[in-house]
């Protein structure tokens, strides 16, 4: 198996991911990024490279984040420890201090026990996939070990909060005054920035999930637990609540009935609202094969086209950065906004759904009305040959779900690209005919692609 998935290097703490992991890939990674033409000309002008790392809560990311440092440090590149703040503050302070590059210790929406290390290029992008491999074969081969004056120097970041909150602040069509929101930080990175921002931006903010212990990241809060949020917000007779996960790179929202407005919801407001104001770049966005039918239909009334990618935010950026668009995402609350980030950011995501609750004077169930979300159905089939999606009388059922669905249902076959399983995804009008489908064409998968 390779050592780096969709979103890094991840996996159980001191399990597959050692410290000696950690130093070593850092060390590879010095290797291979300081090879580039930006890192041969700081080099010719006697500076050495210079890296940002930074980590969720989690406690694990206190001896993980040392080693990233330490093994950059030992290879020459001077590190700027910016501590606990999110992923996309790390990708943010990267392209703002013109660093060489990055390295974000976290495991995201997963539990404690995990981790995970995130490498960003210069300028805050993710690493593509023939670099990620680079570094992997780079952990075989000679490690830069520099004497004296050539080592790196470890420092604290020290105004890197500062500078991250202005930069959300500075992003904002609108304040946020009179609008109470309830804030969820899933015990994770964005405990101390975020409500900082929002209450900066003028609004009332109550916290929840913002006492993280190193252990509790993630545990029953923040966006892949949105129960707490919703009973906070209609407790309090809040106007919105907003949700993170770890790492504060995805955004899910609930409004004023505690109802839960998902990525697709938030990208269809976000769009509508960019193209108003002349700022959705050839009014496009990007969305993956996962996103609801509903979002496409509600597009194509506001004359929005709607790209399709792969599953996975990676792609999303990839097809952004290939065709100059400005809003792209995932429905799990992964949202990138072009103008002002690299990779998703929850906290600006969070920031400019409010703001345009602000702006319009409506609240978010009136702004997330302009899409129906249609009920989808989602069946593992597992112990089936993942390769054999094409079979012909599998494709004939598809085929003849999509004809029966017509143009108020989609189908959707996908392979695990690591397990032996096939998904199989089904929207329709009611949630009856979308699972009488699924089930219907789940039986033929594991009859036919049975191992």
């Amino acid at each position: 198996m390779p050592l780096f998935g969709t979103d890094g290097v991840r996996g159980l703490a001191n399990g597959l991911l050692t410290a000696e992991l950690a130093l070593h890939l850092a060390q590879a990674t010095a290797v291979v990024l300081g090879q580039g033409r930006s890192a041969e000309a700081r080099k010719a002008e006697g500076r050495r490279l210079t890296a940002v790392v930074a980590r969720d809560p989690r406690v694990s990311g206190e001896f993980l984040a040392a080693a990233v440092s330490a093994g950059l440090a030992s290879s020459g590149v001077d590190v700027l420890d910016a501590g606990v703040i999110p992923t996309p503050a790390t990708a943010f302070l990267i392209a703002d201090h013109d660093a060489d590059f990055g390295v974000m210790v976290s495991a995201s929406h997963n539990p404690a026990p995990d981790n995970g290390i995130k490498i960003f290029a210069r300028g805050g992008t993710k690493l593509p996939d023939i670099v990620e491999q680079r570094i992997e074969k780079a952990l075989e081969g000679e490690r830069l070990q520099p004497t004296g004056a050539g080592v790196g120097r470890i420092r604290r970041f020290a105004d890197a909060e500062d500078r991250y909150v202005l930069h959300l602040l500075g992003s904002l069509p609108h304040r946020l005054d009179g609008i109470h929101v309830v804030l969820d930080c899933a015990h994770g990175a964005a405990a101390g920035v975020s409500p900082e921002t929002f209450k900066d931006a003028g609004a009332q903010v109550t916290v929840i999930g913002a006492e993280p212990d190193g252990l509790n990241i993630n545990d029953g809060v923040g966006s892949t637990h949105l129960d707490v949020l919703s009973e906070a917000v209609v407790r309090l007779g809040a106007d919105v609540g907003i949700a993170h996960d770890g790492d504060a790179d995805r955004c899910l929202a609930v409004d004023a009935q505690g109802n839960v407005v998902d990525g697709d919801q938030i990208m269809a407001i976000l769009a509508v609202s960019m193209k108003e104001r002349g700022a959705l770049a050839d009014d496009t966005l990007v969305a993956t094969v996962m996103s609801n039918l509903g979002l496409h239909r509600a597009m194509a009334e506001h004359g929005i086209r709607v790209l399709q990618t792969g599953v996975g935010d990676r792609y999303v950026l990839e097809a952004m950065n290939e065709g100059g668009y400005s809003l792209g995402g995932e429905q799990s609350g992964h949202v990138i906004m072009s103008e002002f980030a690299t990779t998703g950011d929850g906290l600006l995501t969070g920031l400019h759904i409010v703001a345009e609750m602000a702006r319009q004077n409506k609240t978010l169930a009136e702004l997330a009305s302009l899409m129906t979300v249609y009920p989808q159905v989602l069946v593992n089939v597992r112990g089936v040959d993942r390769d054999g999606v094409n079979d012909e009388l599998v494709q004939e059922a598809v085929a003849a779900s999509v004809a029966e669905l017509g143009d108020s249902g989609r189908v959707l076959l996908r392979a695990s690209g690591t397990e032996p399983l096939v998904r199989v995804m089904v929207e329709a009008a009611s949630e009856e005919v979308a699972r009488a489908h699924a089930d219907r064409l789940a039986a033929v998968v594991r009859e036919r692609l049975a191992l």
